[in-house]
């Protein structure tokens, strides 16, 4: 999702192209002036070693079959990211780096022409069944530093060395600007163009004493998610608390039309230029203009991510969202990894052009690994744990601040979950799990819930009790639920047990053979190994690799749905405090020129990739190094 955004310094755009699952291009856009810049840059190095460059753009039908010719060489779309034995020299995957998946490099063929021309750095974006390329301006010198990268015989970068593809995108910000515009029109023409959440109470809050008496003993309004109503030349109204309204029409799954999609391109970016990728902003223009009465002070100047001045109620809201990923083994030859992912949410119903300041404090506590601001935002040093925070806030919901921190606390749910077949369709399997150890209050659980997927097996029955919480099932996965809405978890620590078995639908022998088949794998292979193990015995290794060799390969970008990995995944949802120790300080909050605006702080983590692999079975893991 992409909210309110500015370019970084430098960025211009060279063309769009975006095709569809068929490999054909459905729309493409060329910028004419940045174009001749380019074409110019090229003139002034034609001395130097200019390799494989040529000075215009392709055609629709030759990007599309350069495209299709590099699918066909390395794998997929997106390519594997690293050298192969197959990889060939001048490719992608010769470069042996996974970004090279994302930042990719199409040879252009043409007419009368002996030499294939690299069109370098593209960016690559799916979304949907959509593929969008984007190609920034960079120098030439750029592209024949990448050209030599493809060439290089050893693979790879050594550690420390200056002279990898990354070191090589670093000189490089149009890329980062050009990765910003692909997710926003991905966004556009799935209609996934979401405000973010910001969390309003339900209720007015008193403050103070009563507060901290009514929330020791579990009483509490429930928060709920609030976005600004439908902008308009003339903003004359706060949202109700507790409401959701709209700030971005509503488009659900329906695809966006060319017109719309160009008229975004060309008010967010003109002539290649991107300066503000919001997209309710550019409809609201579009839909509404602007009327006499918008005019900003004469004295101070309107920035373009604020094109309306509010006018209304006035007030502040603040929300830290936290997102956990995590990958649980209890194995002592596999470290469990950790991390926490947050952005800080604001809205400020301000009317004018004022400055909110505040100190955002934490920071030790939570050791951040990246921080990066919403342009609107200037920050200054305060100390070891705090950090100075000034900002113009733009109209509506933002996400002012994003940042990545080392895992504070121990894990919400951590313990086991143990899966092992004892048939071809039987399997027992156990999970021992301890919730919310080591936490204490404010924070609270408001739900936990476990899934067992077997997307390639059908559950016939399920036999087992847990020791807290219900049971479901559906046709490939069960579910159990812990702690549900409404009897959250707050100052205590449960351990929760849940033993059973789980019963699959005959193996399907017909399925395996014409799956087997299709892979390269022969029904009479299967029958060989049938033979060889014909043994009343049960193995179980046996069992689990008979299961599993009849199944296609996984898609890269699905490794979670390969049979042969068991996992259960965890979804839940904290509030009450940030687990990193991020806080916005309130008391440190002011605005310039003074104003009396309500505030409210709220504070939510939920969890993302959280995924208990099976003791008993594979597990996919990488070697991380010990700091």
């Amino acid at each position: 999702m992409i909210g309110v955004a500015a370019m970084p310094s430098g960025c211009s755009i060279r063309a769009i192209w975006i095709l569809n699952n068929l490999d054909g291009v459905v729309f493409s856009r060329r910028f004419p002036v940045v174009e001749k810049r380019w074409r110019a840059a090229c003139n002034s190095n034609a001395h130097n070693d200019t390799h494989q460059i040529f000075s215009s753009l392709p055609t629709d039908s030759d990007l599309a079959d350069a495209f299709l010719d590099r699918k066909h060489r390395e794998g997929s779309a997106r390519g594997f990211g690293i050298r192969k034995s197959n990889s060939t020299l001048g490719s992608d995957s010769w470069v042996d780096d996974p970004i090279t998946r994302h930042i990719i490099g199409l040879y252009i063929s043409r007419e009368g022409e002996e030499n294939k021309n690299l069109l370098w750095p593209l960016i690559l974006h799916t979304k949907g069944l959509y593929s969008i390329l984007i190609l920034p301006l960079v120098e030439p010198i750029h592209l024949n530093a990448y050209a030599r990268l493809c060439k290089r015989p050893d693979c790879g970068a050594a550690l420390g060395m200056d002279d990898g593809l990354s070191s090589l995108l670093l000189d490089l910000p149009s890329v980062t600007g050009a990765f910003m515009i692909a997710h926003a029109i991905g966004d556009i023409i799935t209609g996934d163009t979401v405000e973010p959440e910001v969390i309003v109470s339900a209720a007015p809050s008193v403050g103070g004493l009563f507060d901290s008496l009514t929330g020791s003993i579990g009483i509490s309004s429930r928060a709920k998610p609030v976005a600004p109503p439908v902008a308009s030349s003339s903003p004359s109204s706060a949202a109700v608390p507790g409401s959701v309204t709209a700030d971005a029409p509503k488009m659900g799954s329906r695809l966006l039309d060319k017109d719309a999609l160009r008229t975004f391109i060309s008010s967010s970016m003109p002539f290649g230029t991107p300066l503000d990728l919001n997209y309710s902003n550019i409809i609201t223009i579009k839909t509404n203009g602007f009327s006499a009465t918008d005019l900003p002070p004469a004295d101070q100047k309107q920035p373009a991510w604020k094109p309306y001045l509010y006018k209304g109620k006035q007030r502040m809201l603040f929300t830290i969202h936290e997102i956990i990923h995590a990958a649980l083994y209890d194995r002592d030859e596999i470290p469990d990894t950790i991390s926490v992912s947050g952005q800080i949410n604001c809205r400020a119903d301000l009317e004018g052009l004022p400055d909110v300041s505040f100190h955002l404090a934490g920071l030790n506590t939570a050791n951040l690994e990246v921080l990066s601001y919403h342009p609107c935002a200037q920050v200054s040093d305060q100390g070891l744990d705090k950090q100075g925070v000034m900002f113009s806030p733009p109209l509506g919901n933002f996400v002012l601040m994003r940042y990545q921190a080392a895992y504070a606390l121990g894990p919400p749910i951590k313990g086991f979950y143990q899966l092992s077949m004892v048939s071809e369709d039987k399997g027992a399997f156990l999970f021992k799990l301890h919730l919310m150890e080591g936490y204490k209050a404010p924070l609270t659980m408001e739900f936990c819930t476990v899934t067992m997927p077997f997307p390639r097996r059908r559950i016939v029955s399920l036999d087992g009790t847990p020791s807290v919480g219900t049971v479901s099932t559906s046709e490939h996965s069960v579910e159990w639920k812990i702690v549900t809405s409404g009897r959250g978890l707050t100052g205590k620590s449960i351990e929760v047990t849940f033993p059973g078995t789980v019963k699959f639908a005959p193996w399907q022998t017909q399925r395996l053979s014409s799956s087997r088949s299709s892979f390269g794998i022969t029904a009479d292979e299967d029958s060989d190994n049938e033979a060889e193990n014909a043994s009343n015995m049960v193995n179980e290794e046996h069992l689990m690799g008979k299961m599993n060799k009849g199944l296609p390969p996984v898609d890269l970008e699905e490794p979670f749905c390969w049979q042969a990995y068991n996992y259960a995944k965890v979804s839940f949802k904290i509030v009450g405090a940030s687990v990193s120790g991020v806080a916005v300080d309130p008391k440190s909050v002011s605005i310039y020129p003074a104003v009396k605006a309500p505030m409210e702080f709220s504070t939510q983590v939920t969890s993302g990739d959280y995924i208990l692999w099976n003791t008993l079975g594979k597990c996919p893991h990488v070697a991380t190094i010990k700091r």
